[in-house]
């Protein structure tokens, strides 16, 4: 059998944590059993879906690595959703229903005062061909319900071990609107049936579904296919993760300097077993990924713990891995190596760029020992080696120790209170800049 997942947005926002946590879970799945992963977008929400979120959410998909192997839009397929509504209502697996919102709702009030289920009572199973007749007299059109076998339907969770939902505590779901587009249900199922998917990944707020999308595949003569379904993120604060919290799209962590190979390395461990360890390449992930180590306990998003790592990342990254993307002309290797332990996202690199190849604003505290501090700089060329010797020297001539030595040099030549070791950045800033720096006449 071949095996092919699938990852399947809405258009209708971009893609966030919760959203890439399950795109890349499906697509590691994939790879670690040699298949596919189909990206399919679900724009049958019309008022909704945007060509703009399309693009959106393809671009953040590629930012993170996550290739798909095809590519479908729900929009296009129309005539595959009639063609399984025809054959469903001929075998009398839906039926049409008459009742307005207000009358439903009537209902549901009615059962729950009474201490019942508001499942829904079946009323139209019983309806004649004149009060049919008399509904659509007065422009009523029918809305379609799947006629749900009444039994256990069960299944073996990749995450949740086995599952069992009585179908007779369900309503007969509807799969037709009564203007005639069909609701998520019918479209997935022949979806996954045309594409051949063979593993279904999403949210656990999808188990309910899954119990009612089984009998569809059943009625549709498909096979079934395997499904897991991951607890969802909550935020730091053991609340359910809210799109209204800050960080959370894929597009505010990328302006915000987050790595991609940061997120994939945070959220495919997220929720396991495993501890969160820095992965440099999607292949290193797929090498420790089993989706058998997923908990059914809530998995906590923090956006602190993502930062973290991401300056782990950085401080462990090659120059080749960034060489293309620091954006500074004049960059080398030995800068990048000197400054890359005390970033935190890459663009700090770019300040730190600016810092050493001036022009900058030095911090002047003390002037008179900072032209003593000058009038000991070493004498030819500036080596790592040279601020041990310089600061010896400094606190021979001032007196000056600890603190009282090091800060006001740092400040003089860099702006900045803490940062990169000293003995890195004093061969990068070079002895014209450190002198003028010192002796405040710019640079």
């Amino acid at each position: 059998m071949t095996v092919k997942f699938r990852f399947a947005p809405s258009p209708t926002g971009y893609l966030h944590v919760g959203n890439a946590r399950l795109a890349l879970i499906n697509w590691l799945s994939a790879r670690k059993q040699g298949g596919g992963m189909v990206l399919r977008l679900d724009d049958t929400d019309q008022e909704r879906s945007t060509e703009e979120y399309a693009e959106g959410i393809k671009e953040d998909l590629l930012w993170l690595g996550l290739e798909w192997s095809e590519l479908k839009k729900q929009s296009d397929r129309s005539a595959a959703y009639t063609k399984a509504f025809e054959m469903l209502r001929d075998a009398g697996r839906l039926y049409p229903c008459y009742e307005t919102g207000e009358e439903l709702d009537y209902k549901r009030k009615r059962q729950l005062a009474r201490k019942l289920p508001p499942v829904y009572d079946r009323a139209a199973l019983d309806l004649k061909a004149e009060d049919v007749a008399a509904f659509e007299a007065e422009g009523r059109k029918p809305h379609w319900r799947f006629k749900l076998d009444q039994e256990l339907i069960s299944w073996i969770d990749l995450v949740r071990g086995k599952v069992e939902v009585d179908g007779a505590s369900m309503s007969d779901p509807v799969l037709i609107r009564s203007d005639g587009r069909p609701l998520y249900h019918l479209p997935s199922v022949v979806d996954d049936i045309d594409f051949e998917i063979s593993h279904v990944i999403r949210g656990e707020d999808h188990v309910s579904n899954t119990a009612l999308h089984i009998q569809v595949f059943k009625a549709l003569g498909a096979d079934v296919p395997e499904f897991a379904h991951l607890p969802l993120l909550m935020g730091p604060d053991g609340g359910p993760l809210s799109k209204r919290e800050g960080s959370q799209s894929l597009r505010e962590l990328r302006e915000s300097g987050i790595e991609p190979m940061t997120v994939n390395s945070l959220l495919a461990r997220l929720g396991t077993s495993d501890n969160v360890e820095i992965r440099h390449t999607l292949a290193d992930v797929v090498d420790g990924y089993d989706i058998s180590h997923f908990s059914r306990a809530a998995a906590k998003f923090d956006p602190a713990e993502l930062a973290n790592l991401n300056a782990k990342l950085l401080h462990e990254t090659n120059w080749q891995d960034v060489k293309d993307r620091i954006d500074v002309d004049g960059a080398d290797e030995t800068f990048w190596n000197a400054v890359r332990g005390n970033l935190t996202t890459l663009a700090e690199a770019r300040e730190w760029w600016q810092i050493v190849s001036g022009p900058m604003t030095p911090a002047i505290e003390d002037e008179e020992f900072l032209l003593s501090a000058a009038e000991v700089l070493p004498d030819g060329e500036l080596t790592i080696d040279s601020w041990k010797v310089w600061t010896t020297a400094v606190k021979e001539k001032t007196g000056a120790k600890g603190k009282a030595l090091f800060m006001p040099l740092r400040l003089a030549l860099t702006g900045k209170p803490r940062g990169p070791e000293m003995n890195s950045l004093l061969p990068l800033i070079g002895r014209d800049q450190i002198m003028a720096r010192l002796t405040g006449n710019g640079a």
